[in-house]
């Protein structure tokens, strides 16, 4: 193993077979010292694991994932150097609140990787902050996430998140310019 690394990093892996999402769970700790946020079957019936760690760690970690995976692994994504607010919310589930001024931004994509890669360069682009995150359960594998802040802010980080993923992957973006306060407190 190599010697760890600084730097947030994650690895995402998605299995067809729920067993064999264990077994490289097992295989990808074994590897590196990464912390697993998501080990869970989800619908229609795969296996979802995210990791978050050193550069290095995760690294090392994705590749013994995949090798174990073999041809059971149906989606991965590696990310580097990823958003301080992305590793609070995977976490620790820290997420920020809609204040009565901001515009409220929402992206909806159809696969896990293209949602943590969407958030990732949402925040990277401009100055948001993450206030929802909801990955695969219950969604049928999708995901989604809100981010707020000055609306010119969230229009150019609704513009990072779709170009970030190909234009298939990408269900919906939408603007809010100020949320009702019924809003804020309940659904965001």
């Amino acid at each position: 193993m190599p010697p760890p690394t600084t730097g947030p990093a994650l690895g995402l892996l998605e299995l067809e077979s729920l067993a064999r999402g264990i077994v490289v769970a097992d295989a990808l700790v074994k590897q590196a010292a990464v912390q697993i946020v998501l080990a869970e079957a989800v619908s229609p019936g795969k296996y979802l694991l995210v990791f978050v760690g050193g550069e290095g760690e995760v690294l090392e970690s994705f590749k013994a994932g995949l090798e174990a995976g073999g041809a059971m692994v149906l989606d991965s994504l590696h990310l580097t150097h990823i958003a301080e607010s992305l590793v609070a919310a995977l976490l620790r589930g820290e997420l920020a609140k809609v204040g009565p001024q901001d515009a409220v931004g929402i992206v909806e994509l159809h696969t896990v990787a293209a949602t943590l890669k969407a958030a990732d360069v949402a925040l990277k682009r401009a100055e948001v902050r993450l206030t929802q995150l909801h990955l695969a359960k219950g969604i049928g594998g999708k995901g989604w996430f809100t981010l707020a802040g000055v609306q010119h802010d969230v229009e150019a980080a609704l513009e990072g998140a779709a170009a970030a993923v190909q234009p298939s992957l990408l269900v919906a973006t939408e603007l809010i310019q100020r949320p009702h306060a019924d809003l804020r407190g309940k659904v965001l």
